[in-house]
């Protein structure tokens, strides 16, 4: 019996899993496996793909060898297998045991040491220093600097305070009150505050302190990229966040976005992309500084995010350029996005009441709204009422805990 073209192995189980499913699905004939910890609500219930759960998958104690026996069960029926990981986690993993999976993953993943990089502010800002691309200025700190850092910032207060990459995992199991994954503060009492509730807590990992840059949601931006095997980038799509989560486990995430263009951007993270060798997905986030008129990075994230399906919206599926490189070796020419189109995961309701900036308003009023849960080629009451239930829950959470940023500072 021949085998099948390829199958994509998703890692992970939330909104971006779910996404990534569905843009394989709307471009192949093919039906996705789903490997994760725990089944989370938007991977219930959907006829598009299958679902594997193992036990503690994110622990490097049992991640290698149980991918590598599903990577061995499936190389029987597949030609190629495409491997996709949808968090920070995932990605480390995969790349930092990528000796293990050799020559049964046909995509290619950076190398880890690239991923460290990354993780590390002040490595990720001397190579956006090396290569002319901005950044906030930025102080991180040890454990034991986490009150005296305060006399060396390099800005004044207000601040953005979150932990740094490379110590997101343990920072998410461990627990104190007011816990968030990002923090804002306009005064060092503020701050001091968060400081005595966090070292009564486990987390040992370090801080990064930021100045902040002026502007709303609506100053954000994201930018998604595809580069090939060969590190030639081969589609790039910039979004305007229009809105963000607000709750504590949330917050810093993207709720609604419009898609844009911008070529002199597209052109300055191409080359610097293709300077540094980058090969698959990336989500860079920055922030525009209507001080400077120029886009201020703050990290890069080595994988597509829960809010990357706005490419889609705008009519770029990444998955189809992903598996028309590796498994048919299909090359054309880049992609620089230009349309405009919206793309959200919360209820309009909610962007017609938080959605403050006159002009943003205005534009999303007029657009069709595309969602990526509310596929219509995988309805059933189930899906709709889990999804309905989630949105209800939405509406609660804005009215508990949104504050505008451009007002309150």
């Amino acid at each position: 019996m021949a085998k099948k073209d390829f199958l994509p192995i998703i890692l992970g189980s939330d909104e971006n899993a779910y996404g990534t499913a569905r843009l394989f699905c709307e471009a192949y004939d093919v039906r996705p496996l789903l490997l994760c910890t725990v089944a989370l609500s938007p991977a219930r219930s959907s006829k598009m793909f299958d679902v594997e759960v193992f036990h503690d998958f994110e622990l490097d104690e049992v991640f290698p060898d149980a991918l590598l026996g599903v990577l061995r069960r499936c190389a029987a029926e597949y030609e190629k297998l495409l491997v996709i990981p949808c968090s920070d986690y995932y990605t480390a993993l995969l790349c930092r045991y990528a000796d293990r999976f050799e020559g049964l993953i046909a995509n290619r993943f950076n190398p880890y040491n690239m991923l460290e990089t990354f993780d590390t502010k002040d490595r990720f800002y001397a190579l956006c220093a090396a290569h002319g691309l901005d950044y906030p200025k930025t102080a991180v700190c040890a454990p034991e600097e986490r009150e005296s850092v305060l006399d060396r910032l390099p800005f004044d207060f207000p601040i953005v305070v979150k932990p740094e990459n490379s110590n997101a995992t343990e920072y998410l199991r461990c627990h104190f009150e007011g816990q968030k994954k990002v923090f804002f503060f306009d005064t060092r009492e503020q701050y001091l505050a968060m400081i005595a509730n966090m070292n009564r807590s486990d987390y040992r990992g370090k801080l990064i302190l930021q100045e902040f840059v002026p502007g709303g949601d609506g100053a954000m931006r994201v930018l998604n990229s595809y580069s090939d095997a060969d590190g030639r980038v081969r589609a790039m799509c910039l979004g305007q966040p229009v809105l963000e989560y607000y709750d504590p486990k949330s917050v810093g995430n993207y709720a609604a976005i419009l898609s844009r263009g911008d070529y002199a951007l597209y052109e300055k993270i191409q080359t610097f992309l293709e300077e540094i060798g980058y090969v698959g997905f990336a989500n860079i986030d920055m922030k525009f500084d209507r001080r400077t008129g120029r886009y201020l990075l703050f990290e890069i994230n080595p994988r597509l995010g829960r809010s990357s399906y706005f490419v889609r919206s705008a009519g770029i599926n990444m998955m189809k350029l992903l598996a028309d490189d590796v498994v048919y070796g299909k090359r054309a020419k880049c992609v620089y996005n230009e349309a405009v189109a919206l793309w959200s995961n919360v209820p309009r309701g909610i962007l017609n009441r938080y959605v403050t900036d006159p002009a943003l308003r205005k534009e999303i009023a007029g657009l069709k709204m595309d969602r990526t849960l509310k596929n219509p080629a995988d309805f059933n009451l189930k899906r709709a009422y889990r999804i309905a239930r989630v949105d209800l829950a939405q509406y609660k959470l804005y009215r508990q805990y949104y504050f505008d940023k451009e007002k309150e500072r």
